[in-house]
Parts: C-alpha cells; sequence; structure tokens
C-alpha cells in the first residue's frame, strides 16, 4: 500500500517582483488541509545567494537539494525532496506518514536519498511512492553504499567523532543546540546522517530529523542541517553545534567514549559490528557493547575506549563466551603507551570477576599488566591482582617472569632512603610480597618511612588500601605499629589524627601504649570536666604508670594541651601528681616553666609554682629562665613579707636577667612590690627607695596597682589610708619627673574624687589622721590641695594678667 505523496511547485508571484511562490500541484485527500499548510514552508526552496537565471540542466543539477525528514505537529512526519528548476523555480516531492506509521520494511528515512521514485515534475497521476519500491527490490540509495560510507567516514576522520558525539546528544535531547553541517555537496550532509544513522540506537536513528539544505539554519526546527560554507552560523552561537569539512581539524580527543569508538569503527570501515554490538546488553549509549565488539574485531582502541570495555565486561562476566573474553583480554594486554589509571581499574575489576571463571592462560597475562603497570605506570592507588591469579602453570610462568622483570627494580625502589607517600610504599610492599621476594632486611627503613608518612599526611582518605596491608602481612602490621607508637611521644596530635582516619588494628597482644593514649584522646578531652581530669583519663589509657614509662607523661601533655601553655594551676596539679622525675625523663618539665612565665600578673599560682620548678629542676633550668621564675619566687617572698631588704633593687636586678620571656614574670614581680608598697604596715624604707629609683616601669606599675579597686575601696573605708597615700603621693618633688608625673595623677584621679564625696565627720578624720601621722604644715596642705577652686573675678585677672606680663 503507498503512503500519501503530495507535490509542491513554485509559480510566479503577481507582485510584478518575479519571485516565486509554491502551491499544491498533486496532494494525496487523504492528507488534511492543517498538514499541507504546514508542510508548505518546510517544501520551499531558496536558491543559494548569487545564483543566476536561466541555468542548464547540468548547473541546475549541480544546486544544493534540500532531502528532509521533518516532524509535524500533530505527531505525523514528512519526508521530503526538493530540487530547484528552472527560473529560480523548484519542485517538491514530499510522502506523509501519519502518526504512528513507520516507513516500509523499518527502512531508515536517510536510506530514501537518491531513490529512483523521487520526481522532479508532477505527474499525471501519482505512482506509487518511492519508499515502497525502494523498500520492495531491498536496494540501497546511490552513494550510501557501505563502500561509499566507509570512504566517506576515512574522509572526514578528524570530524568524525565530535559529529557523532553531538549527534548522539541531539538525539537524545530534541532540546540540545542543532547540529549544522557544514558542506558543498548535499550529497555529503545526507552520508553524516546516513553514517550516524547506522551507528544510533534504532529507536533513536528512526525519529532524528534532518535537511541536507537550507540556508537558514536558525529558522529550522530539524535536528541536523546542512548548509553551505557562506551560510555557516558562527560557531560561538550557543544555539549550535557547527561542523565544518572545510575549516581546521579539531584539536584534543573529546569525552565522548562511544562517539570515539563509533568513529574507530567507522573508519576502520566494520560498520556491521554496529548491528552485533546492539545485541550486547547495556544502555542506548553505553562505550561498552560497541568497545568490545571493536576489540573482539581486532580494531585498536585508545585508553578511554578500552577502559569502557574492561568495565562493561567486568559487570557482566557472563555475557562473552570463552572466546570473547580471551580476545578481549588479548586486545587489553597488548603493548600500548597510552594506559590511564581508568583504564587498569576497570582492567583490576575485569581480572576480579574473572578469576577463578576462567584458567589461567587468561587471567594470568592481565593480572601481569597490571602489576607491571603498578610499578611503572605511576598510579599509586592501582592494587595488586590477587595471588589466586598466577595458579596453575600457566600463572606460575607469567609470576616467574615479573620477577625476572621487575624483581631489582622493586627491591631497589623499597631500599632507596628517598621519603615516599603512604599509597606507594604500601603498592611496593603489597607487590613485593606478592612477588615472593625477600625483603627482611629492607623492612625497618620502609616502615620507619611509611610511619613517618602516615603522621605527616594532611589528607582526609582514610587508607583503604594500608589496613589491606596489615592485614595481609603481620610483620608488617607489627613493625608499623611498634613504629608509629616509638614516633607517638614526639608527635601525639599526628598520631591522634590518623587514628581518627585509620582504625589501626593494635587491639592485639602488642603493649602500644602510646597509640592507646591516642584512641583515648578524644573521648576523653570530650567527656572530662578540665584537662587535668583529661590528662589521667588518657594516661589510664596507657596500661602503664609515668613513673615506670616516663614517655607516656610526654604524650599525654601533646594529647590534652598541644600547643597550647597549660594554665599555672594545671602545671602545679601535674608536678604535684607525678614525680619532678618524671617529667625530667620526659621532657616536659618545660612545659611546666612555660606555664609559670606565660602565667597572667594575677595568677595566684604561677609564684607557688615557679617556688616548686626552681626547687625541682635545678639543672635544667637556664639562667634566663631562672631569672624570670626568681621574679616570681620574689613576687611571692614580697605578698608574704619574707622578702629580704632592697626590693626596688631586687626587682630591677632580676629583670635585667630575664630577658624578654621574662615579661609576665617581670609584671607579677612588680604588681606585687607595688601593691606591698601601697599597703598599711609598709616598710618606711622600701617605700622611699622605691620613689627615688627613678624607675619607669617600676613607679608605671605602682600607678597600675594604686587604681585597683581594692585601693578605692580601701579609700572609702579608711580615713587612715587617706591620710596616708596624700602624705605618700605629696612628697618627694625632687624624686624625678616619673614619680611626680605618677603622683600628680594619683591625686587628682584617685585620690581627690574620694575625698570630694567624704563627709564633713570623714574628713575631719583624715585631717587628723594627717596631722597626726605628720605635721600641721601637711594639714595645712591637705586643705590646700581639698580647697575647692573658685573663678577668677574682674580684679583678679587684672592681677593675674599683671604678673604675666612682669
Amino acid at each position: 500500500m503507498s503512503l500519501p505523496q503530495l507535490h509542491y511547485t513554485s509559480v510566479t508571484s503577481g507582485a510584478g517582483d518575479g519571485e516565486p511562490v509554491g502551491r499544491f500541484t498533486a496532494a494525496d485527500s487523504a492528507i488534511p488541509g492543517p498538514v499541507r499548510a504546514e508542510a508548505a514552508p518546510l517544501l520551499s526552496y531558496d536558491a543559494p545567494d548569487g545564483t543566476p537565471e536561466g541555468l542548464s540542466d547540468s548547473q541546475l543539477r549541480s544546486l544544493p537539494v534540500t532531502f528532509s525528514f521533518s516532524a509535524l505537529s500533530d505527531g505525523s512526519h514528512l519526508l521530503s525532496r526538493t530540487v530547484p528548476a528552472g527560473a529560480r523555480g523548484f519542485h517538491a516531492h514530499g510522502i506523509h506518514l501519519p502518526p504512528g506509521t513507520v516507513l516500509p520494511g523499518r527502512m531508515l528515512p536517510v536510506s530514501a536519498w537518491g531513490a529512483s521514485g523521487w520526481l522532479s515534475a508532477t505527474p499525471d497521476r501519482l505512482p506509487a511512492d518511492p519508499l515502497t519500491a525502494l523498500s520492495s527490490v531491498r536496494g540501497t540509495a546511490p552513494g550510501l553504499s557501505r563502500e561509499a560510507l566507509g570512504d566517506f567516514a576515512v574522509s572526514r576522520g578528524p570530524w568524525l567523532a565530535a559529529v557523532l558525539g553531538d549527534l548522539r546528544v541531539v538525539s537524545e535531547d530534541p532540546s540540545a543546540p542543532v547540529v549544522v553541517l557544514v558542506e558543498r555537496q548535499s550529497a555529503d550532509v545526507a552520508r553524516w546522517v546516513a553514517l550516524a544513522a547506522t551507528v544510533l540506537p534504532r529507536e533513536h536513528a528512526e525519529r532524528l530529523t534532518f535537511t541536507t539544505y537550507t540556508r537558514h539554519p536558525g529558522r529550522t526546527a530539524h535536528h541536523v542541517v546542512g548548509v553551505l560554507p557562506e551560510d555557516a552560523p558562527d560557531i560561538c552561537d550557543p544555539r549550535f553545534r557547527v561542523h565544518s569539512a572545510s575549516g581546521p581539524r579539531p584539536s584534543g580527543a573529546g569525552d565522548d567514549a562511544w562517539a570515539a569508538t563509533a568513529a574507530r569503527i567507522w573508519r576502520s570501515r566494520a560498520p556491521e559490528l554496529f548491528a552485533e554490538a546492539a545485541e550486547l546488553p547495556g544502555e542506548p549509549f553505553a562505550a561498552g557493547p560497541l568497545a568490545v565488539t571493536a576489540l573482539g574485531a581486532g580494531i585498536a582502541l585508545g585508553s578511554e575506549g578500552r577502559a569502557a570495555a574492561a568495565a562493561w565486561a567486568a559487570e557482566r562476566p557472563y555475557a562473552l563466551d570463552e572466546k570473547g573474553v580471551r580476545r578481549l583480554t588479548d586486545a587489553l594486554t597488548a603493548p600500548a603507551d597510552d594506559r590511564t589509571p581508568t583504564e587498569c581499574a576497570a582492567a583490576l575489576r575485569l581480572l576480579t570477576a574473572l578469576d577463578g571463571r576462567c584458567p589461567a592462560s587468561v587471567t594470568a597475562p592481565l593480572a601481569a599488566l597490571l602489576v607491571t603497570e603498578a610499578v611503572r605506570g605511576g598510579d599509586v592507588t592501582l592494587e595488586p591482582p590477587a595471588r589466586s591469579a598466577f595458579e596453575e602453570p600457566a600463572g606460575e610462568r607469567a609470576l616467574a617472569g615479573l620477577v625476572e622483570e621487575l624483581g631489582d627494580e622493586l627491591l631497589a625502589e623499597l631500599g632507596a632512603g628517598v621519603p615516599r607517600g603512604v599509597e606507594r610504599t604500601v603498592q611496593l610492599l603489597r607487590i613485593v610480597r606478592l612477588l615472593g621476594l625477600d625483603c627482611a632486611e629492607l623492612l625497618p627503613s620502609a616502615v620507619n618511612r611509611l610511619a613517618l608518612a602516615l603522621l605527616t599526611d594532611t589528607g582526609t582518605a582514610g587508607f583503604p588500601s594500608l589496613l589491606e596491608l596489615l592485614d595481609e602481612q603481620f610483620d608488617v602490621r607489627t613493625a608499623l605499629l611498634g613504629e608509629l607508637d616509638r614516633l607517638a611521644p614526639d608527635r601525639p596530635a599526628a598520631a591522634e589524627g590518623l587514628l581518627l582516619k585509620v582504625a589501626l588494628p593494635f587491639t592485639g597482644t602488642q603493649a602500644l601504649p602510646h597509640l592507646r593514649m591516642c584512641a583515648e584522646a578524644p573521648g576523653a578531652k570530650a567527656r572530662a570536666e578540665d584537662r587535668t581530669g583529661a590528662l589521667h583519663t588518657v594516661l589510664r589509657a596507657a596500661g602503664m604508670s609515668p613513673f615506670a614509662e616516663p614517655l607516656v607523661l610526654r604524650t599525654a601533655v601533646g594529647l590534652v594541651w598541644g600547643e597550647d601553655t597549660p594554665a599555672a594551676g594545671e602545671a602545679r596539679s601535674l608536678l604535684g601528681s607525678t614525680t619532678s622525675d618524671a617529667h625530667r625523663a620526659a621532657g616536659t618539665w618545660s612545659h611546666l616553666v612555660a606555664a609559670a612565665l606565660a602565667a597572667p600578673h594575677d595568677d595566684e599560682d604561677a609564684p607557688a609554682l615557679a617556688h616548686d620548678l626552681l626547687r625541682s629542676f635545678p639543672q635544667e633550668i637556664g639562667a634566663e629562665t631562672r631569672a624570670g621564675l626568681m621574679l616570681l619566687d620574689f613576687a611571692q617572698d614580697v605578698r608574704e613579707g619574707t622578702a629580704e631588704p632592697g626590693w626596688a633593687d631586687r626587682a630591677r636586678e632580676l629583670r635585667g636577667g630575664a630577658g624578654p620571656s621574662g615579661a609576665a614574670a617581670l609584671e607579677h614581680a612588680f604588681a606585687a612590690l607595688a601593691e606591698r608598697l601601697l599597703a598599711p604596715g609598709r616598710p618606711e624604707d622600701e617605700l622611699y627607695a622605691f620613689v627615688h629609683s627613678g624607675d619607669e616601669d617600676l613607679i608605671a606599675a605602682y600607678g597600675r596597682a594604686a587604681r585597683r579597686e581594692a585601693v578605692g575601696a580601701l579609700l572609702r573605708a579608711d580615713p587612715a589610708y587617706v591620710a596616708d597615700c596624700f602624705t605618700v603621693w605629696s612628697a618627694h618633688p625632687h624624686a624625678g619627673g616619673d614619680w611626680n608625673r605618677t603622683r600628680t595623677a594619683l591625686l587628682d584621679e584617685v585620690l581627690r574624687p574620694v575625698v570630694r564625696h567624704l563627709s564633713a565627720e570623714e574628713l575631719a578624720a583624715v585631717e587628723e589622721a594627717v596631722e597626726r601621722g605628720d605635721s600641721s604644715r601637711t594639714v595645712d596642705a591637705f586643705r590646700t590641695w581639698n580647697r575647692p577652686s573658685r573663678p577668677l573675678g574682674r580684679l583678679g585677672r587684672r592681677i593675674v594678667g599683671r604678673v604675666r606680663r612682669g
């Protein structure tokens, strides 16, 4: 039964401009009017720019032919051919495919290119459509034979993969950019479509719309359009994917393994493989079936194609027969210099899937390849194959060949004293054991470098290959855990971080006190109310006393405090709960010293800690540090009243030996001295020596101490203390500029606000105390100082002015 046809021919318009317009000259009555109206613009023809009139028949035949497969709005399709006619006219012959109708014989639309049934003029009566005639003889349209398409694929080799990739995208997603093929001959555009139709899955190929020629690619709704070079759109236009065989060749390789493999098959002139690959399981555009079929046929592929084949076969180990598996493994193990980590990982998955199913003659070459790639390929994440891959005589021969080829190279790299990453060291150790090489002499240094690499690695990876190594090799596990435990006291935070990333198996018979502490530390610090409590919890996890193994103390302190300095109270607790000998052996005494020297001036534990440290570590503490601790010890003596006379001189003497590290201790000492000199009952000779010391820092510390709230409270509560402070702060006017500035400021800013708020009775008590403690002249000075200032009158201002002029 013939499909509905129509003919659409140009006629000269009556507008006088000579432009041709179209009209239907024949149409099957089964074609609805709306369909004809929608089809009319699709059937029109716009000759190339600059086409002259009055062309001969041969010149007309050289013009582009519009061969199109178009989707209509009602779900039907239109297959049409439009050719130029004389006087810039055209004739279109179309076939309408109602919704749900397939082409005769399920032939593809592009197969009708060049069919003999296409008419270039309106017939007297409609003959059978070209598709029915073409399918009845099972012929192939001229120019689309296997040989012709193979030649075309080779000629377009540089562009083939990119075009096929874009055609795949647009066949999956109709909203994707239109694929624009820039060719001088319409037949070449048809060949492009034929190449794609052969590769695409059948259901996608049947829906692919195209036109071999248009002047306006932006006005069509086709997936694929052909244009002449002069009508090509800008390659940067996001609406199009432009491919021009007359332009520069594409550079670089695409990332579409399916398209790259299909292009390689076409260039090898083996299109029959597409049908063979379609019989294999997999997604419509999966590269695996194509790659497996191509490799089985002896077609060489790049690394991406080989990886796709191996990955597909690894997921479906039963999809290929024994012959197919052998062909695939032979192709994968053939010499190649472009292998990637992705390919090797896929090959390892394939080997794992085949191990035990196939003879060693099949698996051993693949295993040998993976071992060689692991040693020489540079991919440190590639795991060695299982030992079972080298069973049977064929596997043993392959293993012996690897030992001969790689043995010396492996041992030389493992024994070299060059730090390597965790993955590479683990990889080398596993391969050495797989090949049965003796590395007992090299193991200690290799394990040391592995332990250091684990402790210095800042990544977040959990090193799964490391755990597999420790499961496989007991001697390596014992040596590595012992080395990590030995290094942990000097790197406790690193060891703690390692155990948070990797669950090391140290639950066996090894003591490993430091690693056990590192494992306990995160929970202990989270649960403890204070750091001292966390320290004792961590120490208990060690399973041994700091007296027996002092280094556990170093590890515990490092885990709990890290880079921080303990507080003075925490340091006193540490020193009190553990002997000085343990701290001396562990090296943690320096943390205690740092705690004392870094304590703020109001930390009451710091002086007592300094006293204990001076007594506990007399040989370890250097001269400068000793001076700083003695400043703290001196501060405690001053506060307790046991300091020897000459306080100011002693403080200044110790300051000279303490250096910059004793800044906080100096603040302690000066504050203690100032507070003692501000207290009632101070030694007057010490006060006199202080006032006349001329020490800017010491006098400044006195000024700060006098502004404390404790001094203010005492001033408000005790008139005698007010009198005493006034007497001191108004005395010694010739002691120096630092003292005069400080005492004047204290009188104005500290004492005056207190005195101004005293009652008459309290003020009288102050005057009485001043007189009792000094003399009536001091009382007069106090009254003068306390007399409110009054504004000068006009006479006063005149007197002052005359005095100033005089």
